[in-house]
């Protein structure tokens, strides 16, 4: 049987009970075509980037699921028939993950295993950045057409032009 990584995203206006009963009734169609569910982390309502069939949060659930392809088939086309069910996301992997998702962790054990937070977060510039063999930029100053397009001449038809 092969092993997944699915993630579904609930709407924002169920309760945790009702998320924990949708997770219920599709752990049950697994379990009934012949598969297994492993680990589920709930991890909790979030935020949205954009809006997702107007809602702007969501559930995030995650389940580690060991099936044949139609038991997975099957629970993937009961979600898309959900109204509660936004989005969902079923990756096939080689072996499951031991302990819990990064999105679990705390962010000081993200850091550690040198995750997020091992940049450098310091203060920074555009003009901190290597410009490579190009000149400084000149701003302002030299307004009078220098450079290198030649001198400026007067537009016709305008207070200064030539008439």
């Amino acid at each position: 049987m092969a092993l997944y990584e699915h993630v579904f995203l609930a709407r924002q206006d169920l309760s945790q009970q009702q998320v924990d009963a949708l997770v219920e009734q599709y752990k049950g169609v697994i379990t009934a075509n012949g598969g297994s569910i492993g680990r589920i982390e709930n991890w909790g309502l979030k935020s949205l980037t954009y809006r997702v069939k107007k809602n702007r949060k969501a559930y995030y659930t995650l389940m580690d699921i060991t099936c044949p392809p139609a038991a997975l088939n099957e629970m993937e086309r009961q979600m898309g028939l959900s109204e509660d069910v936004l989005r969902f996301l079923t990756i096939k992997v080689e072996a499951h993950e031991e302990g819990v998702s990064a999105m679990m962790q705390k962010r000081e054990e993200r850091s550690e295993r040198g995750g997020f937070g091992d940049r450098d977060r310091g203060p920074r510039s555009f003009g901190d950045r290597d410009r490579g063999d190009r000149p400084p930029r000149s701003f302002g100053g030299d307004r009078d057409g220098g450079g290198d397009r030649g001198p400026r001449r007067p537009r016709e038809g305008f207070e200064g032009g030539a008439e």
